[in-house]
């Protein structure tokens, strides 16, 4: 637990010093019960091919436009 560490580097520290001016809980959830944190964290490969084919799509169309 970060909170009972004795060395820490100093991003820990900037987080820790920024997160006590809340008052908030730190839970720890050990790898299979961490469930959310582990779907959010993946990356989503979908939105790059439907913006590929967005921009070829918009590529076209001045060229149809001066053909026609």
């Amino acid at each position: 637990h970060i909170l009972n560490q004795k060395d820490l580097n100093m991003r820990q520290r900037r987080w820790l010093e920024f997160l006590s001016d809340y008052d908030c809980e730190i839970l720890y959830h050990p790898g299979m019960a961490n469930v959310v944190t582990d779907a959010l964290s993946r990356k989503e490969r979908e939105p790059l091919r439907v913006q590929a084919l967005v921009m070829t799509i918009g590529l076209d169309i001045p060229k149809q436009i001066l053909n026609s």
